[in-house]
């Protein structure tokens, strides 16, 4: 084997990785000590999955961890998981299972590369700088030929970049579109800089809807780094399956994820409470990003006025203006955001798939499902609660 050639290998465990490999490919950037931009496709966030139970064996995402090795040094990964189900994905597939399952054909296993249970957008083909397209065409050849020697229907790629999904169509995989909302920062000094851009009539709702919220009879505390205790974790497990009960029938993440994030990351998390008569009663986890706060998980106890809003968006607005990020992610769905200054964005994802008939009717179901998006996309958009320029304001 000379310099040039690249060495593919999938790997059932990180334990088989070195961490800082895996990170010099997954977040290049944090090599100055600081954060990096994607906390999600670190060693120690997919690491905290696989020793917590929360994937692997039971779970239906088994991980296949890829790497690219070049003259021994890795330039290449990816986050690959085989699944035998659609769950925890977020860019769903059901009716495309259902499609070819229906026709006679099994769907799964099929293989994904993603962070399990997390709808934010960053790199799934992990790369050393400088080796982004070499990387990412070894990553994808590779997922495609472990998929077609086992004789797998589908691999696909979720939340990828942009830049990714682009690239991943010049190599032949079909590119899909979706949305979400996030909040953008157009440098604000404070919350009140950000109300000011909004129309009258929403500037005044979001200041009653806070008043609301933070008349529920105690207080709301946001928690980072040291702040967060290992007792919190035991009261927002409660409000985490109270959640995941209801969305998902049973919680996606174990009890012991939250542990091993609070030995590992926790300089990595904002946590903010709702505590009324010395116990919390709800709460919202995000995480933090180089450029971006990432909201994550909600759950609650008991039910207060808008105290939703309050602790999944308004307080990562706060955070995010506070330490100068760029961007909220607010999680999947909920057009309810629109009006809390959440604007539609698109997000992307890849998919392959072997049977040539169904891989054309899948093509053809994306080109409309693009062109509805995108529709969609700009009707929300001048929906919007921003104000126009042309608007009259009357003072509040």
């Amino acid at each position: 084997m000379d310099g040039t050639t690249i060495e593919l290998t999938a790997h059932p465990s990180l334990d088989d990785i070195a961490p800082a490999d895996w990170d010099a490919c997954a977040c290049p950037e944090s090599a100055d000590g600081g954060r990096p931009s994607d906390p999600f496709t670190s060693y120690r966030f997919l690491k905290a999955l696989e020793d917590s139970g929360s994937v692997g064996p039971g779970t239906g995402w088994q991980p296949r961890y890829l790497v690219a090795r070049q003259g021994g040094e890795m330039i290449a990964a990816a986050p690959l998981y085989a699944k035998s189900h659609s769950q925890g994905e977020y860019i769903f597939d059901f009716n495309w299972a259902h499609a070819y399952e229906n026709a006679g054909g099994e769907y799964y296993p099929k293989l994904q590369i993603a962070v399990p249970f997390t709808p934010a957008t960053g790199r799934r083909f992990l790369t050393r700088p400088g080796q982004e397209m070499t990387g990412m065409s070894a990553l994808v050849q590779g997922t495609v030929q472990i998929a077609a020697d086992n004789g797998l229907a589908t691999a696909h790629a979720t939340f990828c970049t942009e830049a990714e999904a682009l690239a991943g169509a010049e190599m032949g995989l079909l590119h899909r579109i979706t949305q979400q909302y996030h909040w953008h920062n157009e440098g604000y000094a404070d919350f009140d800089g950000f109300l000011d851009a909004l129309s009258s009539r929403k500037r005044k709702n979001i200041r009653k809807e806070r008043r609301q919220a933070q008349d529920f009879g105690g207080e709301i505390v946001s928690l980072t780094g040291d702040e967060i205790e290992p007792w919190h974790w035991d009261w927002f497990w409660r409000f985490y399956q109270d959640t995941g009960s209801r969305k998902w029938g049973t919680p996606y993440l174990t009890r012991e994820f939250f542990d091993i994030a609070q030995e590992t990351m926790r300089d990595d998390m904002l946590l903010c409470l709702a505590i009324r008569e010395g116990r919390p009663v709800a709460g919202a986890l995000n995480f933090i990003g180089r450029e971006r706060l990432f909201g994550r998980y909600w759950g609650c106890l008991e039910h207060h006025p808008c105290l939703h809003f309050e602790l999944c968006y308004y307080r990562a607005i706060d955070y995010a203006i506070a330490h100068g990020l760029d961007t909220v992610e607010a999680g999947a769905q909920g057009e309810h955001k629109l009006a809390r200054g959440y604007l539609p964005v698109t997000t992307h994802s890849l998919h392959w798939i072997g049977d040539a008939n169904f891989r054309d009717a899948i093509a053809r179901y994306l080109r409309a499902e693009r062109n509805a998006v995108d529709e969609e996309i700009e009707v929300l958009t001048s929906y919007g609660p921003f104000r126009k320029t042309t608007d009259v304001e009357e003072q509040d």
